[in-house]
């Protein structure tokens, strides 16, 4: 018996507490609850490969599948003052960023970055629904002004991932004063003739589609991304109907005229590099001529 439990016993213990899987390596899809080995997930940026469900995405993803060869340059942002309204619900609101801080390892709910896109160099925003529901405080709005700020000094298009639950409450007033602060930055690029285009992933509702989400010059969405400003729960208990299929998704946005086009996130660098190459084409002419 020696044999059995001093060798025998001991190796098959180690088999068996190798087979121990990390909880990371594998991925529940939301939307058809199919199993996707993690790797292959990310490969396929995030994409059910069963039923082609679009999972939300970080931004330093985005930038690495957007930009040229996955270069790019962070912009710095300024730095805004934290809890200003000293808020308190069932945690501090400084308690609910550290959490969001270290689970992301942002400072915010967004990042903006520039690089080139087919050659175009462009200034891409990013909101992060990873860190506190990508929801708009001041540092989002300042977020997106800095952005707006970059494409005009360098004459750059300016493209603006939205990804968010509406307006930071904790943040009050001051979170609702970005709608119409980030409005003032999108006619600033207006009026210098500066395309802004945006792109709406799921979802993207509350303040934010209420400003800066629906004003761009091109209004692109991913699939079955939900586009809203309140959520249809809200809206059936108001009006007491029920709401057609498909309601506030971003198919249903594009057949009433509400988005101009729903792109792939396989195909959306280079539905992207062509529209800007069209609205820049002009522009960089004129450069190439002076």
């Amino acid at each position: 018996m020696s044999w059995l439990t001093n060798y025998v016993k001991p190796k098959l213990q180690k088999v068996l507490n190798a087979r121990d899987t990390p909880d990371n390596l594998w991925h529940k899809c939301k939307s058809c609850g199919q199993m996707i080995f993690q790797k292959e997930f990310e490969a396929n940026q995030r994409v059910c490969a069963h039923c082609d469900h679009h999972d939300r995405v970080p931004p330093l993803d985005r930038f690495n599948k957007l930009f040229d060869n996955g270069k790019f340059e962070l912009i710095a942002l300024p730095e805004v003052k934290q809890d200003p309204l000293k808020f308190k619900d069932t945690k501090k609101y400084t308690e609910r960023l550290k959490i969001a801080r270290a689970a992301t390892g942002d400072t915010d709910a967004i990042k903006v970055a520039v690089g080139k896109i087919n050659g175009q160099q462009t200034v891409i925003a990013i909101q992060n629904f990873f860190f506190m529901g990508g929801s708009m405080g001041m540092a989002v709005g300042e977020g997106i002004i800095t952005g707006a700020r970059e494409a005009l000094n360098i004459g750059a298009p300016f493209v603006m991932f939205t990804a968010s639950g509406g307006a930071r409450m904790q943040e009050g007033i001051l979170s609702l004063m970005q709608m119409p602060r980030t409005t003032v930055a999108v006619q600033m690029l207006r009026d210098a003739g500066i395309p802004y285009l945006v792109v709406l992933t799921d979802p993207t509702s509350g303040g934010v589609s209420a400003s800066y989400a629906m004003l761009g010059d091109v209004q692109i969405a991913e699939p079955g991304a939900m586009i809203a400003f309140s959520g249809p729960r809200v809206i059936e208990q108001t009006i007491r109907e029920k709401l057609p299929e498909g309601f506030q998704r971003s198919e249903y946005l594009l057949e009433h005229g509400m988005v101009d086009m729903v792109v792939h996130r396989h195909e959306l660098r280079e539905k992207l590099g062509t529209t800007l190459a069209l609205l820049m084409g002009g522009r960089n002419r004129k450069r190439a001529a002076e």
